[in-house]
């Protein structure tokens, strides 16, 4: 036989190394988790997935180090990884530009951006390139960078817990938006001051040589450029005009320039074409002595692109500011403990493998490590998933980001001095900054348009030639047909759309930053849920008890000296300055049709009477036990426990309540039992509940021909109530963070994902998936992973975010429509030979105006819930 070859190195789905527990699948494979084991039974052999992307085995190995079970992966790309935000991104023509910079620095192996993300990863040679020459190089044409990790240091005056909202509204942010805002205010000044000789010489000038208005004669020949005259209106119009193009309309120009760099054409080209060639061809005018002159179309159009963008900005920042104020995942500080010499505070970045780390009831543990000393309790539910806490012994791993529930916990730091939120965080960003966008539909449509355009101008430019025009004559023939045949107004009705729809949906309370958010939602075929958090409220409740009045009072003031998700709840049941006492089932909780089954716990035992409330709630003493507490309240001897702690003390448990409890574990329940005095009186269920309106929520979607996934780290016990919904497709249980986003990966293989999440452990399957949706009352990770934020918290935004995506679709449709307004007002003037600075102006106004007005009309008009049009 041939040598043990060994455990295998990593689970066959997420990569995820399995150490001594695994699941063995036989002609499977070997899984960390029977959750993983789950998902291949149902999803099938790990494949790759469209586009080219990697395997959930081949993202989960990459992401977590490990390696495969024998299929050869792609591996990362080599040397050191910098992730930075940069500033200006906002098409995929900018993706390919700063890809393009990034990989011709000496020593860089690789670059991903996404403008989805606003973000790029690089993985270059640091000793050839440092993070701080990268970042220099990335900041050219206008593109602003910083890195990601140094984000505290440029969000001086910002009080936001989220990264994302750190990063928008950062020092250097802000100074770009201040830029942008000079950037309106220039061209309003200056473009109002350039159009009053348009409209009171000029216009009434053109406007004469087309009607025969006695009123209009003193308007014949009232404007004379040629002498001196000509010179000097050239010299005013040609540094004003030139102003609020290259400083107003300067962006516009840049994404032109990179869209033709990239050879990807783009709105921005379309517009500077009209600006452009408007400025060129009317300078060309004056200098032959011609009246045709277009210098009010290239600041009406610059002004007006800009103003849009800028109104988008503002939209944006609005979005920002109805971010939830969302819970931190990381520590910055830790305790080092030494026998002798006590503790010492030191930063997270300053512990080394090995250190002892002190951390009290309550606190977050600051990094990876190996539980020392006593036992404890730890909620790892930041980072696993899982809504109830765990016993952690002597010599078990503890996770950096779980929370002490009870007593305190003397820690060795691992190996690298590395947090699982630290991982979890890597793994977000290399996950977004290879989240490509999508092409938005107006830069489609202005791929074909620029080169129709481009060939009807060699067409006339040709022509010309043939019919022996001089050269000035070809030029303005060919300016001409720029000037009238781009239809400009398409960058301005995109950021007008995108302002529009982001503002219906944070009138919703809904977040979103990216335009592109809606047309990925109309592409939507799955829709994956969490379960603790998401369909759950995430928080521990009493769902029933069962037990003397007198005793419900004793076990909350013990309770109070707990910290414990359990403890808060039985606290804020039966504790005398607020309690619900007759909200709380007693009886085991809703029945199949969602009657309520049981008593108020006034009523939980025929021993509870009105006089057994008066307990004075006295403590003498108190013990904490690994799965329980115990102390005396008012001399009776009160413990707080599972079975087996009761069994283990010695206290006397009836048949009767060993069977309860046994039928009250699942759906995330965890009974209690309650005693007194060596006997077990009674059982308090906590759990974790649906959330209110889960249940149409789904239907709802489930009706739109959407499948539905529940995926979560709780046990099957846990998730067994949804997997009775008609509407929910699967339920994957047991599943850990890695095997989330592996599984995401393999449902995009079929189809087109979004993933609605609150925790930490989600962000990565956020950040993996199609479409990332964060509840408000999640962590700040989870916000930052995600394309949506539900600021409200409410699970039934998640469909009215669908019912958006199809009322910006029409939006867009309909502001195309607007667009070609100005082509055929344009077009007609030319084909009936009246094209003039006057009908040029009005051709620019109506389109800008209708769009102007519709995009008002709908902001106002709009209703505030999910019925669009």
């Amino acid at each position: 036989m041939a040598p043990d070859a060994g455990p295998p190195a990593g689970c066959v789905l997420c990569g995820r190394e399995i150490g001594s527990k695994s699941v063995d699948a036989e002609t499977e494979g070997v899984f960390c988790s029977t959750g993983c084991r789950d998902v291949c039974r149902t999803m099938g052999p790990a494949q790759t997935t469209r586009g080219g992307e990697a395997t959930g085995l081949e993202r989960g190995a990459e992401e977590t180090g490990a390696g495969s079970s024998g299929d050869e992966i792609e591996r990362e790309p080599e040397g050191t990884h910098t992730f930075l935000r940069i500033d200006g991104m906002y098409s995929a023509t900018c993706e390919a530009f700063l890809e393009s910079v990034a990989n011709k620095q000496e020593g860089v192996y690789d670059a991903a951006a996404s403008y989805v993300t606003e973000t790029i990863r690089v993985s270059h040679d640091a000793d050839l390139l440092s993070k701080t020459e990268l970042r220099d190089a990335l900041s050219t044409l206008g593109y602003t960078a910083y890195l990601r990790e140094t984000v505290s240091d440029e969000s001086a005056g910002t009080d936001s817990t989220t990264r994302q909202a750190r990063e928008m509204g950062g020092v250097r942010k802000r100074q770009d938006d201040q830029i942008l805002e000079f950037r309106y205010a220039a061209g309003l000044l200056f473009g109002a001051f350039l159009l009053v000789p348009y409209v009171s010489i000029l216009y009434p000038t053109h406007l004469a040589s087309l009607v025969d208005w006695a009123a209009l004669s003193v308007f014949e020949g009232a404007l004379d450029l040629g002498g001196q005259g000509g010179f000097m209106f050239l010299r005013i119009y040609l540094v004003l005009t030139g102003v609020i193009l290259f400083f107003t309309g300067l962006p516009v120009l840049r994404g032109a320039y990179v869209g033709l760099k990239m050879r990807q054409p783009n709105t921005d080209l379309l517009v500077a074409a009209t600006a452009v060639s408007a400025y060129v061809y009317s300078t060309v005018a004056v200098l032959v002595g011609r009246i045709d002159i277009f210098y009010d179309v290239t600041v009406i159009v610059a002004a007006a692109v800009t103003a849009a963008t800028f109104y988008e900005s503002s939209v944006k920042q609005r979005a920002l500011s109805r971010l939830t104020e969302l819970t931190v995942s990381q520590v910055d500080t830790a305790r080092v403990y030494d026998p002798g010499d006590g503790e010492t505070t030191v930063g997270v970045d300053e512990l080394a493998s090995g250190d002892r780390v002190l951390v009290k009831q309550g606190e977050r543990i600051p990094v990876d490590g190996t539980l020392l000393e006593s036992d404890c309790t730890v909620d790892e539910a930041v980072v696993t998933g899982e809504s109830l806490p765990v016993l952690k012994r002597p010599g078990e791993t503890v996770l950096g980001g779980s929370i002490v529930t009870d007593d305190a916990a003397i820690v060795e730091v691992g190996a690298g001095a590395t947090s699982s939120i630290d991982r979890i965080t890597t793994a977000v960003w290399k996950l977004q900054s290879a989240d490509h966008g999508v092409k938005r539909r107006a830069d489609r449509l202005a791929v074909r348009v620029i080169w129709l355009l481009g060939a009807a101008a060699v067409l006339v430019g040709g022509a010309a030639i043939v019919l022996g025009i001089g050269p000035i004559g070809i030029v303005r023939r060919v300016l001409l047909v720029l000037l009238v045949g781009s239809p400009w107004a398409l960058g301005l009705a995109t950021p007008l759309s995108v302002a529009t729809s982001l503002e219906a949906a944070l009138r919703r309370g809904i977040v979103i930053f990216d335009e592109t958010v809606f047309e990925r939602l109309r592409d939507v075929d799955t829709v994956v849920f969490d379960k603790t958090g998401t369909l759950t409220t995430g928080e521990m409740d009493v769902i029933e008890a069962d037990a003397p009045a007198a005793l419900l009072d004793a076990v909350a003031e013990l309770e109070r000296r707990a910290s414990h998700p359990a403890a808060n709840a039985i606290v804020t049941a039966f504790g005398r300055d607020g309690g619900r006492d007759g909200d709380v089932r007693t009886d085991g909780g809703e029945n199949e049709d969602g009657e309520d089954r049981g008593r108020g716990a006034d009523a939980g035992s025929e021993n509870g009477t009105d006089g057994d409330r008066e307990h004075t709630g006295r403590i003498s003493e108190f013990t904490t036990h690994a799965t329980g507490i115990e102390g005396v309240v008012d001399g009776t001897t009160v413990l707080i426990g599972t079975l087996g702690l009761f069994d283990e003390l010695g206290w006397t448990v009836d048949a009767e309540i060993e069977s309860r409890v046994v039928e009250s574990r699942g759906f995330g329940r965890l009974p209690v039992v309650v005693g007194r005095d060596g006997t077990a009186e009674g059982l308090i269920v906590v759990g974790d509940e649906p959330r209110e309106g889960w249940d149409d929520a789904l239907t709802r979607l489930g009706k739109r021909g959407t499948d539905i996934v529940v995926l979560t780290g709780d046990d099957e016990e846990a998730t067994a109530f949804f997997s009775r919904h008609p509407h929910v497709t699967h339920v994957f249980a047991s599943v850990p963070p890695e095997g989330k986003t592996a599984t995401i990966r393999r449902l995009r293989a079929e189809g087109s994902v979004a993933m609605v999440g609150d925790g930490t452990n989600d962000a990565p399957a956020l950040a993996a998936a199609d479409l990332g949706i964060s509840l408000g009352g999640g962590t700040a990770l989870a916000a930052d992973a995600a394309d949506i934020a539900i600021a409200d918290d409410e699970i039934g935004s998640v469909e009215t975010a669908f019912d958006l995506a199809g009322a910006a679709n029409r939006r867009v449709t309909q502001n195309i429509g607007v667009v070609l307004v100005y082509n055929v007002i344009a077009v007609s003037a030319v084909a009936l030979g009246v094209f003039n600075p006057l009908t040029a102006a009005v051709a620019v106004l109506a389109c800008g105006g209708l769009l102007v007005a519709y995009s008002s009309r709908r902001l106002v008009d709009a209703p505030s819930d999910s019925s669009f049009s």
